[in-house]
């Protein structure tokens, strides 16, 4: 077995898992019954599905090229899916779609 060989496989494994995630997250956004819960299955294991398939991506390609830009596109989705979900959140609050009663702690209740 050569090197390219278990990168492939690597990225193989790294594609289904990422898919995998991804298709849970896309079920969680259909099937949650609240804003929060949606909002959370659109970030967490949406961010962990690309970011495997990012790796899937980067085990195929192997070109420093290739990889530089997969590298900028996991860090723009590090950077941007949690600013993206607290704005969701704060703007689910501030319309009254969420449901005060869920909520552990209400820190934006005085506001």
């Amino acid at each position: 077995m050569t090197l390219g060989t278990v990168a492939d496989w690597l990225g193989a494994v790294s594609l289904i898992a990422g898919a995998l995630l991804s298709l849970a997250a896309a079920i969680g956004v259909l099937r949650f019954p609240d804003t929060l819960s949606r909002m959370h299955a659109a970030t967490k294991p949406q961010v962990l599905g690309v970011l495997l398939l990012l790796l899937g991506v980067g085990f195929r390609l192997r070109s420093p090229a290739d990889l530089g830009m997969v590298v900028l596109i996991g860090i723009f989705q590090l950077a941007t899916a949690p600013v993206a979900a607290q704005m969701i959140g704060r703007a689910a609050y501030r319309a009254g779609r969420v449901d005060r009663r869920l909520l552990d702690a209400d820190e934006l209740a005085d506001r």
